[in-house]
């Protein structure tokens, strides 16, 4: 079963308002097991909109229409679908009322083209909209495409949609085999390595689908399968995802959209009572602002320190001023010990530091991007490591940010704490 998404409206096409009825849409289809292959924005030109319609039916079981149901001259939907289908429009008696209801209790005066919104193609199953006036409808046709009209506003689309649409498409066409999908994501390694090293399975695929997405300083792979059941989606799903962490599950830190480094670390922490500290100098706090939007880090981090200059680097700290004097700041030896002297001075399991330079200029005969980042972990003789990052200085002090984060998430794997 295969249905094409038709919005329609200029204001889209003019990005004036954001088209959040497809993703309503095409999330709803998913959970039908309808396919979607094609989403199409028009605007409110009769012709082109004829156009659509008519390439939409030709290559789909069923086109959705959203927008254009509205009273005024440039909402020609339901008029332009009724003269592609050859049919009349009649108008549903129970959206009539309503809008007369809605006239005779407010005490406006309801103008002609009002009735416009009660109309639907004949041979359609009008939809009621709950939080609108204008009607919808379902045509199912022997001959071509079934059509679904939807109203454009989204509170009054998304509630029609889901109360009156979906039961009505899941009635004519059952529940389809679904797609069920799982992202799992990466930091550390880029998109164009990460889909060489997997190179193999994405030429191999098969029911279970797998895309890859380059975000912000990390990579997310959605993994995708067609199943009649939960379960048996499942099993595909593990078993590819067993494949993949065999090849890549190095960078591999957690699941899902709604998710990230710093909230799967953090969490980690909270669950193993590690309590936490930081000395930033290039990252001047940045740090210690992001675990700070993770909630419950108040469990496991007491506070931190912004070493900007060198002197607060001994001051609050305790580097040694002859660290500074033969190592430099951008060194691993500050580092290390910005890292121990975070550390002891607020008595915690793990301290992280960062030093470095963010750039634009060159410090200490180091170039733009080269950074220090200290880890002070239980168990574990204290580290640093050197990292060279490309990009302007924000980059360079976000990118700093996942790698501290990275760099605990590691350690926690090598001693249980998170698993491998």
């Amino acid at each position: 079963m295969q249905a094409e998404i038709i919005a329609v409206g200029t204001e889209i096409l003019l990005g004036q308002i954001t088209n959040t009825n497809t993703t309503h849409i095409a999330r709803g289809l998913a959970e039908l097991g309808i396919d979607s292959y094609y989403q199409t924005v028009v605007g409110d030109n009769p012709k082109r909109l004829a156009d659509a319609i008519e390439i939409a039916a030709r290559r789909n079981d069923l086109v959705i229409l959203s927008g254009g149901l509205g009273p005024t001259k440039d909402d020609l939907t339901k008029q332009t679908l009724a003269h592609y289908l050859n049919v009349p429009l009649v108008e549903d008696a129970a959206a009539m009322a309503v809008i007369d209801q809605y006239f005779e209790r407010t005490g406006k005066t309801m103008t002609a083209n009002n009735r416009i919104q009660a109309l639907y193609p004949k041979g359609a199953t009008p939809l009621t909209n709950h939080n609108g006036m204008a009607v919808g409808a379902f045509y199912q046709s022997p001959d071509s495409a079934d059509f679904l009209l939807l109203p454009g506003p989204p509170r009054e689309m998304t509630m029609m949609f889901d109360t009156e649409a979906k039961p009505k498409l899941q009635a004519a066409y059952g529940q389809q085999a679904q797609i069920y999908s799982r992202v799992l994501r990466f930091f550390g390694i880029g998109e164009s390595r990460l889909v060489t090293d997997l190179q193999t399975l994405i030429d191999q695929q098969g029911n279970v689908t797998i895309a890859p997405y380059a975000k912000t300083n990390e990579v997310t792979l959605r993994i995708s399968a067609q199943a009649d059941t939960q379960e048996a989606a499942t099993r595909a799903l593990d078993d590819v995802e067993t494949k993949i962490r065999a090849k890549v599950g190095d960078y591999f830190y957690g699941y899902g959209d709604d998710n990230s480094l710093a909230q799967v670390v953090i969490n980690a922490m909270i669950a193993g009572k590690l309590s936490l500290t930081a000395a930033e100098s290039l990252t001047a706090g940045e740090f210690q602002s992001t675990i700070g939007g993770v909630p419950g880090v108040s469990a496991i981090f007491p506070g931190g320190f912004v070493t900007y200059a060198n002197a607060a680097k001994h001051q609050l700290v305790n580097v040694p001023q002859q660290t500074i004097d033969q190592d430099g700041v951008v060194s691993e030896a500050t580092a290390i010990a910005m890292a121990d002297g975070a550390r002891e001075q607020l008595a915690t399991d793990v301290a992280v530091s960062f030093t470095g330079v963010a750039g634009p200029d060159d410090l200490e005969g180091q170039p733009a991007g080269t950074v220090w980042i200290g880890l002070a972990y239980p168990g574990q003789a204290t580290q640093a490591h050197q990292f060279n990052f490309a990009g302007d200085r924000q980059k360079v002090r976000q990118r700093s940010v996942m790698a501290g984060l990275d760099m605990i998430r590691r350690a926690m794997r090598a001693d249980g704490r998170l698993p491998k």
